[in-house]
């Protein structure tokens, strides 16, 4: 199947970035912007006969209609859950529980390039194809409609065809999560977010406004 983004590319110079960007101090939005993250999610996806998972904690409704469930994901190009996301142009994602926490070093910290990240998970393929796992709080099994290039990240909109809530309690919430992981955890999910600030400072006003197009019948990649 095509990709999301098709050539040629128009890109954004990115012009107020280079003449030295806005007159803001992040630490007077801080607390507004650290409240705007959904609960963590374990993002799933399938392509080609093969399957990864990521955490995400970029997710927002997109719908006020109730017969028409809509969401919106952010995942970064860097992740290997892009590439997938954008040919399978679906995804899933899968709501964690309070005491599941440690699940986001297993499906967090490494790449699905480099290993099975859902090896010996117990999951079920759902309508997209995308795994859902058997565990978890609740979850929203998702094909992608629509996208947006932001750079360094892909805003991805897409319908919610099958869902269910199979956990109690809350979900957990990347705030509370930082008070159970251990502290050399801690240690290393912050370097790898630094590095990944970084890529994405030199990335992020990359804009490609080339249109989204949905797949033809009988387009393949």
């Amino acid at each position: 199947m095509g990709v999301l983004h098709s050539s040629p590319t128009r890109r954004h110079s990115g012009r107020a970035a280079a003449e030295g960007g806005y007159p803001l101090e992040y630490r007077r939005i801080a607390p507004i912007m650290g409240h705007l993250w959904s609960p963590v999610a374990a993002v799933t996806s399938c392509y080609n006969g093969k399957t990864n998972v990521q955490i995400a904690v970029a997710i927002g409704a997109a719908s006020i209609v109730p017969r028409k469930p809509r969401v919106v994901v952010q995942i970064y190009k860097g992740n290997f859950s892009h590439r997938m996301i954008t040919r399978s142009r679906a995804l899933a994602l899968n709501f964690l529980r309070q005491d599941q926490w440690p699940l986001i070093r297993a499906f967090g910290f490494d790449s699905g390039k480099d290993r099975d990240k859902l090896a010996g998970v117990a999951y079920q393929v759902r309508a997209t194809g995308c795994p859902v796992l058997d565990d978890c709080w609740g979850f929203l099994d998702c094909r992608v409609v629509n996208s947006m290039d932001a750079g360094d990240m892909t805003c991805f909109l897409a319908d919610v065809v099958a869902g269910d809530t199979i956990g109690e309690g809350a979900p957990l919430w990347w705030r509370d999560a930082r008070r159970f992981l251990p502290g050399d955890w801690l240690a290393e999910w912050d370097r790898k977010i630094s590095a990944e600030i970084e890529i994405s400072s030199r990335r992020m006003d990359l804009i490609d406004y080339t249109p989204w197009k949905p797949i033809e019948q009988g387009d393949h990649e």
